[in-house]
């Protein structure tokens, strides 16, 4: 089956795009493919508990959430501060990821 990179870095201050998103991830986390999130730029807020809960939704159907280190650094965003199951990445990890055979990536 497909696995599935899907990057959000708007997050959910740019509106209902941002949950429609996540609900796409959800739904293909239902149906059973490996889909793992990864926050970036403005997005690492919806790792934030009740800011985003399409986050909630995406984990308790089978999604793997990570969140850029380096934006949320930026953003002073500590891990205590991230709903418990976000996993903290590098950018390598995203790259690995990226070359794993049958990987489709979208940008949000």
């Amino acid at each position: 089956m497909t696995g599935h990179l899907l990057i959000e870095s708007g997050g959910p201050q740019t509106g209902p795009a941002c949950e429609r998103f996540l609900g796409d991830a959800a739904r293909l986390a239902r149906d059973g493919h490996q889909v793992v999130l990864f926050l970036v730029e403005n997005g690492v807020t919806a790792a934030v508990p009740g800011t985003a809960p399409g986050i909630e939704t995406f984990l308790s159907d089978g999604g793997e959430l990570w969140v850029d280190t380096f934006s949320a650094a930026q953003r002073a965003l500590p891990a205590a501060d991230l709903t418990p199951r976000a996993r903290l990445v590098e950018m390598d990890d995203v790259a690995a990821k990226l070359l794993e055979p049958r990987i489709r990536a979208v940008w949000h």
